[in-house]
């Protein structure tokens, strides 16, 4: 007599073990998979934006303390003016200058001196908060600036005007204006 085995021909020991799976079953299990895939994405995603969020945060505080201490020391340290500064506007502004108007005649100054022309007086003129007019020794105008343009590309439209209006012959004007870049003209 033959003894007959459990293992039957072309069968793995596992395949009794194993529960066979449908083909909707597997649908289900990969929707289940794709789904935690993305909620992993996301919850990637968001926790960037936050840790992003909380450094600009840090930043921006830290930047804020700065600036203000730069403000209290700025109030401190303001500039010698070396010329005479008339305030005509003194009913809108207080009486006193600010730190960027001062600042401003400061550079406007150094920067005319340093082209060989020597400023006497700066006057802010009645009804203008950002307008300045500079006058100059030997010069019987004024020029006319505003503090929004850089005091240097303004000191260099100067000299460039009044060159101009020495090698035409011009002596006589009541001022020159430099308030646009790239545009000048004289009254």
């Amino acid at each position: 007599m033959k003894r007959s085995s459990k293992v039957r021909v072309g069968r793995t020991i596992g395949e009794t073990r194993e529960r066979l799976e449908t083909a909707n079953e597997r649908a289900i299990a990969r929707k289940k998979d794709k789904q935690k895939k993305v909620f992993r994405v996301i919850v990637t995603i968001v926790g960037f934006v936050a840790i992003a969020m909380i450094l600009v945060g840090l930043y921006f505080s830290f930047r804020g303390a700065e600036t203000e201490l730069a403000i209290i020391n700025s109030s401190e340290q303001l500039p010698k003016l070396t010329i005479e500064v008339v305030d005509e506007s003194s009913a809108a502004t207080g009486g006193h200058l600010s730190a960027r108007m001062t600042e401003y005649i400061d550079q406007i100054v150094d920067n005319l001196r340093e082209l060989g022309f020597t400023p006497t007086k700066a006057v802010i003129p009645t009804g203008t908060i950002r307008e300045i007019d500079i006058y100059l020794e030997g010069h019987n105008g004024f020029i006319r600036t505003t503090v929004d343009r850089g005091a240097g590309v303004t000191a260099e439209d100067t000299g460039r005007m009044l060159h101009y209006l020495d090698s035409i012959g011009v002596t006589d004007y009541t001022y020159i204006d430099v308030r646009l870049s790239g545009k000048a003209y004289w009254k």
